[in-house]
């Protein structure tokens, strides 16, 4: 779980690391990426070119802001992808770029709507910077039944999008305090939700009803979830992923729970603790997963 003690025995990550690592994850996508701002007089991008706009649209407790990044002129399977707690980032963003040029249509979200719009921390060392006093009132305006309503919301928005392919399932993905989003929202939206992904996610189990580990059952059957736990997490909670392997088994749900050789925050890529062999790993099984199930 990702807290103040936590961030503060990271070890420092500076601009020129963040430029080497973008080069590994994002190596081919700018170079690719057509911005379109919605002018009429631009020319149409080719079929399969990645393109991305920001967009918003009115959500439960706000305007609901993110960037949507896919192929042009196809209609491709839908996958949101909710950052950690730093929020909506260039990080995120190239990580978004690298899913799209996979065949998928990527709403990065901004996972702070309902407090602030658009993007506060140019990276991860930023967000140390501003502290844990700057995001907890953001933090708390997403409750359990909060992230479901915007699930329903974003949901209803992506399907209604040329670029989204709405007979097919829809993906998420979590990292940190979203991790445990992921399960919550193909619990709130089965019929349309059939992927989760959690990475180094912070919640995933307790007592209570809403808890993640007591929601794998309200899945849809046909919907499967990946648990991709750190390291350091599990040393600190080790009893946790067998919590979520045996509540899995008892739901009948296809889930599929490992620790990986990586700290809190290894597949993040603007992250002090960034593992980018075991980040590659995480991510191979991030589209095996989309691949079978949306």
């Amino acid at each position: 779980m990702c807290d103040q003690d936590l961030v503060s025995s990271m070890p420092r990550v500076n601009r020129r690391q963040f430029a080497r690592m973008g080069a590994v994850m994002g190596a081919g996508a700018m170079a690719a990426c057509t911005t379109s701002d919605g002018n009429a007089e631009e020319a149409e991008p080719e079929e399969g070119t990645i393109v991305e706009n920001a967009v918003s649209f009115e959500a439960p407790g706000g305007t609901f802001d993110g960037v949507f990044i896919h192929p042009a002129g196809v209609a491709s399977p839908a996958v949101i992808l909710w950052p950690d707690i730093a929020g909506l980032r260039p990080a995120k963003l190239e990580m978004g770029r690298r899913l799209a040029g996979e065949g998928y249509a990527v709403l990065v979200a901004n996972p702070y709507y309902r407090s602030v719009s658009g993007e506060q921390f140019a990276d991860f060392e930023a967000f140390r910077e501003a502290g844990f006093e700057t995001v907890g009132p953001w933090m708390q305006a997403n409750t359990p039944e909060a992230i479901a309503e915007t699930t329903q919301a974003v949901v209803a928005w992506l399907d209604s999008q040329d670029a989204v392919d709405a007979s097919r399932g829809i993906g998420n993905q979590g990292y940190c305090m979203t991790g445990s989003w992921t399960i919550r929202a193909a619990a709130a939206v089965p019929d349309r939700v059939k992927a989760a992904a959690s990475f180094h996610g912070g919640g995933l189990v307790g007592d209570d009803a809403t808890a993640p580990v007591n929601l794998l059952g309200d899945m849809a059957e046909d919907a499967g979830a990946l648990i991709a736990i750190a390291q350091n997490d599990d040393a600190n909670a080790p009893g946790d992923k067998t919590a979520l392997s045996e509540a899995g088994e008892a739901a009948a749900a296809d889930v599929t729970v490992e620790v990986y050789a990586g700290d809190h925050g290894w597949t993040v890529l603007d992250s002090p603790v960034y593992n980018e062999a075991e980040a590659e790993r995480a991510w191979a099984n991030l589209l095996a997963l989309y691949a079978d199930k949306l």
